[in-house]
Protein backbone atom coordinates (compact mmCIF):
# COMPACT_ATOMS: atom_id res chain seq x y z
CA UNK A 1 0.00 0.00 0.00
CA UNK A 2 2.70 2.46 1.13
CA UNK A 3 4.79 1.60 -2.06
CA UNK A 4 1.65 2.13 -4.44
CA UNK A 5 0.96 5.22 -2.98
CA UNK A 6 4.74 6.37 -3.72
CA UNK A 7 4.24 5.00 -6.76
CA UNK A 8 1.17 7.50 -7.73
CA UNK A 9 3.44 10.96 -6.99
CA UNK A 10 6.31 11.23 -9.54
CA UNK A 11 9.60 11.42 -7.52
CA UNK A 12 10.90 14.58 -9.84
CA UNK A 13 8.23 16.82 -9.05
CA UNK A 14 8.36 19.07 -6.09
CA UNK A 15 5.25 18.79 -3.59
CA UNK A 16 4.71 21.99 -1.36
CA UNK A 17 3.42 19.77 1.21
CA UNK A 18 6.38 18.03 1.55
CA UNK A 19 8.42 20.78 2.39
CA UNK A 20 9.49 22.48 4.81
CA UNK A 21 8.34 26.25 5.51
CA UNK A 22 11.52 28.38 4.09
CA UNK A 23 12.33 30.20 7.03
CA UNK A 24 13.23 34.05 7.11
CA UNK A 25 16.68 35.05 5.93
CA UNK A 26 19.07 36.42 9.47
CA UNK A 27 20.12 40.00 9.20
CA UNK A 28 23.51 39.95 10.16
CA UNK A 29 24.38 43.21 8.36
CA UNK A 30 26.03 44.19 12.01
CA UNK A 31 28.37 41.42 11.97
CA UNK A 32 25.85 40.32 14.91
CA UNK A 33 24.08 36.92 15.26
CA UNK A 34 22.64 37.12 18.36
CA UNK A 35 21.20 40.46 20.71
CA UNK A 36 20.83 39.51 24.35
CA UNK A 37 19.94 43.06 26.30
CA UNK A 38 18.46 43.59 29.61
CA UNK A 39 17.61 39.90 30.48
CA UNK A 40 16.23 39.31 33.24
CA UNK A 41 14.24 36.04 34.86
CA UNK A 42 12.94 34.84 38.11
CA UNK A 43 12.24 32.08 40.07
CA UNK A 44 10.20 32.58 43.24
CA UNK A 45 11.69 35.63 43.86
CA UNK A 46 15.45 34.70 43.42
CA UNK A 47 16.56 36.26 40.01
CA UNK A 48 18.18 33.51 38.22
CA UNK A 49 19.38 36.38 35.49
CA UNK A 50 19.85 39.70 36.41
CA UNK A 51 19.93 42.76 33.26
CA UNK A 52 22.02 40.16 31.76
CA UNK A 53 23.62 41.76 28.08
CA UNK A 54 25.45 39.71 25.69
CA UNK A 55 26.51 39.82 22.14
CA UNK A 56 28.13 37.48 19.71
CA UNK A 57 29.50 37.98 16.09
CA UNK A 58 28.01 35.74 13.47
CA UNK A 59 30.84 32.39 13.41
CA UNK A 60 31.90 33.03 16.28
CA UNK A 61 33.24 30.33 18.66
CA UNK A 62 32.03 31.63 22.34
CA UNK A 63 32.79 30.03 25.56
CA UNK A 64 30.76 30.44 28.44
CA UNK A 65 31.47 29.60 31.86
CA UNK A 66 30.88 30.14 35.38
CA UNK A 67 29.91 28.44 38.61
CA UNK A 68 26.61 26.36 38.92
CA UNK A 69 23.76 28.71 39.64
CA UNK A 70 25.27 31.64 37.50
CA UNK A 71 22.52 31.58 35.09
CA UNK A 72 24.00 29.36 31.72
CA UNK A 73 21.25 26.89 31.43
CA UNK A 74 18.49 29.53 32.03
CA UNK A 75 20.01 32.14 29.12
CA UNK A 76 20.17 29.08 26.84
CA UNK A 77 16.39 28.53 27.73
CA UNK A 78 14.93 31.69 27.22
CA UNK A 79 17.72 31.39 23.73
CA UNK A 80 15.38 28.44 22.90
CA UNK A 81 12.00 29.54 23.93
CA UNK A 82 11.69 26.99 26.80
CA UNK A 83 11.62 29.63 29.24
CA UNK A 84 9.91 33.11 28.77
CA UNK A 85 11.78 35.90 30.49
CA UNK A 86 10.06 38.73 32.95
CA UNK A 87 12.12 41.54 30.98
CA UNK A 88 14.26 41.77 28.24
CA UNK A 89 14.96 41.37 24.48
CA UNK A 90 17.04 38.98 22.69
CA UNK A 91 17.39 38.81 18.52
CA UNK A 92 18.06 36.17 16.24
CA UNK A 93 20.06 38.83 13.62
CA UNK A 94 18.61 42.37 13.31
CA UNK A 95 15.22 41.86 13.44
CA UNK A 96 13.89 38.24 14.87
CA UNK A 97 12.62 38.52 17.92
CA UNK A 98 13.00 34.96 19.73
CA UNK A 99 10.90 36.29 22.74
CA UNK A 100 8.07 36.00 20.27
CA UNK A 101 8.42 32.62 18.51
CA UNK A 102 8.10 28.95 19.69
CA UNK A 103 10.38 26.44 20.94
CA UNK A 104 9.66 24.92 17.37
CA UNK A 105 10.00 28.47 15.17
CA UNK A 106 12.74 28.78 17.33
CA UNK A 107 14.69 25.50 16.15
CA UNK A 108 13.76 26.09 12.71
CA UNK A 109 14.67 29.52 12.38
CA UNK A 110 18.68 27.80 12.58
CA UNK A 111 18.93 27.64 16.61
CA UNK A 112 20.41 24.46 17.41
CA UNK A 113 20.86 22.95 21.30
CA UNK A 114 22.64 20.13 22.16
CA UNK A 115 22.16 19.61 26.43
CA UNK A 116 25.07 17.36 28.22
CA UNK A 117 23.87 14.13 28.00
CA UNK A 118 23.25 13.00 24.74
CA UNK A 119 20.33 12.02 23.17
CA UNK A 120 20.45 9.76 20.38
CA UNK A 121 18.04 6.83 19.20
CA UNK A 122 20.45 3.86 20.42
CA UNK A 123 18.28 0.96 18.87
CA UNK A 124 18.71 3.27 14.95
CA UNK A 125 21.89 2.91 12.93
CA UNK A 126 23.69 6.02 12.81
CA UNK A 127 22.83 6.89 9.75
CA UNK A 128 19.05 6.52 10.60
CA UNK A 129 19.76 8.84 13.73
CA UNK A 130 21.00 11.40 11.28
CA UNK A 131 18.23 10.86 8.56
CA UNK A 132 15.34 11.30 11.68
CA UNK A 133 17.42 14.24 12.28
CA UNK A 134 17.19 16.32 8.72
CA UNK A 135 15.38 19.28 8.33
CA UNK A 136 12.28 18.46 6.53
CA UNK A 137 8.29 18.17 7.10
CA UNK A 138 7.54 15.54 9.64
CA UNK A 139 3.54 15.25 9.17
CA UNK A 140 2.25 12.09 8.74
CA UNK A 141 2.06 12.16 5.43
CA UNK A 142 5.25 13.90 4.35
CA UNK A 143 7.07 10.86 6.53
CA UNK A 144 5.28 7.92 4.95
CA UNK A 145 5.99 9.40 1.31
CA UNK A 146 9.27 11.08 1.37
CA UNK A 147 12.84 9.58 0.00
CA UNK A 148 16.11 10.55 0.48
CA UNK A 149 16.59 12.92 -2.59
CA UNK A 150 20.52 12.34 -3.60
CA UNK A 151 21.10 15.88 -2.16
CA UNK A 152 19.98 14.36 1.62
CA UNK A 153 22.16 11.64 1.22
CA UNK A 154 25.69 13.41 0.23
CA UNK A 155 24.65 15.81 2.92
CA UNK A 156 24.65 12.77 5.62
CA UNK A 157 27.57 11.57 4.28
CA UNK A 158 28.84 15.27 4.37
CA UNK A 159 28.40 15.41 8.43
CA UNK A 160 28.92 11.57 8.90
CA UNK A 161 32.86 12.64 7.93
CA UNK A 162 33.02 16.18 9.89
CA UNK A 163 31.67 14.02 13.15
CA UNK A 164 34.35 11.64 12.14
CA UNK A 165 31.62 8.60 12.17
CA UNK A 166 31.52 7.74 8.71
CA UNK A 167 33.28 4.08 9.28
CA UNK A 168 29.91 3.44 11.76
CA UNK A 169 27.27 4.73 9.85
CA UNK A 170 25.66 0.73 9.85
CA UNK A 171 26.55 0.78 13.40
CA UNK A 172 23.42 1.13 16.28
CA UNK A 173 23.74 4.10 17.84
CA UNK A 174 23.59 2.23 21.62
CA UNK A 175 26.65 0.53 20.85
CA UNK A 176 29.21 3.70 19.83
CA UNK A 177 31.10 5.01 22.95
CA UNK A 178 30.06 8.25 25.30
CA UNK A 179 32.48 10.57 22.87
CA UNK A 180 30.98 9.13 20.00
CA UNK A 181 27.46 9.18 21.19
CA UNK A 182 28.20 13.26 21.44
CA UNK A 183 29.77 13.52 18.08
CA UNK A 184 26.78 12.30 16.58
CA UNK A 185 24.68 14.29 18.35
CA UNK A 186 26.40 17.14 17.48
CA UNK A 187 26.11 15.47 13.63
CA UNK A 188 21.94 15.51 14.58
CA UNK A 189 22.28 19.38 14.84
CA UNK A 190 23.99 19.90 11.67
CA UNK A 191 22.38 17.65 9.95
CA UNK A 192 19.22 20.27 10.60
CA UNK A 193 21.69 23.47 8.96
CA UNK A 194 21.50 25.56 12.10
CA UNK A 195 22.99 29.24 12.15
CA UNK A 196 23.74 29.12 15.80
CA UNK A 197 24.33 25.76 18.25
CA UNK A 198 24.68 25.90 21.72
CA UNK A 199 26.44 23.07 23.23
CA UNK A 200 26.17 22.19 27.37
CA UNK A 201 29.25 20.47 28.81
CA UNK A 202 30.15 18.50 25.53
CA UNK A 203 33.29 16.59 26.76
CA UNK A 204 32.17 15.64 30.87
CA UNK A 205 32.82 11.77 30.72
CA UNK A 206 35.39 11.74 27.59
CA UNK A 207 38.39 10.52 27.41
CA UNK A 208 41.66 12.33 26.43
CA UNK A 209 41.87 11.93 23.13
CA UNK A 210 38.04 12.34 22.92
CA UNK A 211 38.30 15.80 24.03
CA UNK A 212 40.99 16.47 22.10
CA UNK A 213 38.88 14.85 18.75
CA UNK A 214 35.46 17.40 20.26
CA UNK A 215 38.11 20.56 20.31
CA UNK A 216 38.96 20.02 16.65
CA UNK A 217 35.46 19.41 15.95
CA UNK A 218 33.65 22.74 17.48
CA UNK A 219 36.79 24.96 16.14
CA UNK A 220 36.16 23.44 12.94
CA UNK A 221 32.41 24.47 12.67
CA UNK A 222 32.98 27.80 13.75
CA UNK A 223 32.76 30.29 10.90
CA UNK A 224 29.94 28.69 9.19
CA UNK A 225 28.04 28.43 12.17
CA UNK A 226 28.31 30.48 15.54
CA UNK A 227 28.94 27.79 18.27
CA UNK A 228 28.31 28.47 22.17
CA UNK A 229 30.24 26.04 24.81
CA UNK A 230 29.11 25.70 28.05
CA UNK A 231 31.79 24.16 29.88
CA UNK A 232 33.54 23.44 33.38
CA UNK A 233 36.28 22.00 32.03
CA UNK A 234 38.93 24.81 31.91
CA UNK A 235 41.94 22.72 29.88
CA UNK A 236 39.07 22.49 27.31
CA UNK A 237 37.95 25.90 27.53
CA UNK A 238 42.03 27.22 27.03
CA UNK A 239 42.11 25.03 23.92
CA UNK A 240 39.37 26.56 21.77
CA UNK A 241 38.44 29.15 23.48
CA UNK A 242 39.04 33.01 21.55
CA UNK A 243 36.76 34.85 23.95
CA UNK A 244 34.93 33.83 27.20
CA UNK A 245 32.12 34.95 29.17
CA UNK A 246 31.90 34.99 32.96
CA UNK A 247 28.45 34.57 34.46
CA UNK A 248 28.12 35.44 37.97
CA UNK A 249 25.13 35.36 39.66
CA UNK A 250 22.52 36.01 36.28
CA UNK A 251 24.86 38.19 34.94
CA UNK A 252 28.13 38.81 33.20
CA UNK A 253 31.47 39.23 35.65
CA UNK A 254 33.84 39.39 32.74
CA UNK A 255 34.34 39.00 29.06
CA UNK A 256 37.53 38.94 26.59
CA UNK A 257 40.14 36.27 25.95
CA UNK A 258 41.12 32.86 28.20
CA UNK A 259 44.03 35.45 29.17
CA UNK A 260 42.16 38.37 30.41
CA UNK A 261 39.26 36.95 32.42
CA UNK A 262 42.58 34.65 34.26
CA UNK A 263 43.95 37.38 35.42
CA UNK A 264 40.68 39.27 35.97
CA UNK A 265 40.97 40.22 40.53
CA UNK A 266 37.06 39.23 40.47
CA UNK A 267 37.00 35.84 38.00
CA UNK A 268 39.46 34.44 40.06
CA UNK A 269 37.86 35.07 43.68
CA UNK A 270 34.30 33.81 42.52
CA UNK A 271 35.06 31.25 39.81
CA UNK A 272 38.65 30.21 38.56
CA UNK A 273 40.37 29.75 42.24
CA UNK A 274 42.96 27.36 41.98
CA UNK A 275 41.92 25.87 38.60
CA UNK A 276 44.11 28.77 36.77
Amino acid sequence: MLEDLRQLLRRDQVWPFLLEPVPPAIDVSHRMILYVEGLTVSFDGFKALNDLNLYLEDGELRCLIGANGAGKTTLMDVITGKTRPDAGAVFFGQTLNLLERSEADIAALGVGRKFQKPSVFEAQTVYANLELAMKMNKGIWPTLLARLTPEQRDRIDQVLEIVGLDHRRGLAAGALSHGQKQWLEIGMLLIAEPRLLLIDEPVAGMTAQETERTAQLLTSLAGEHTVVVVEHDMEFVRSIAKTVTVLHQGAVLAEGSMAQVQSNPAVVEVYLGDSQ
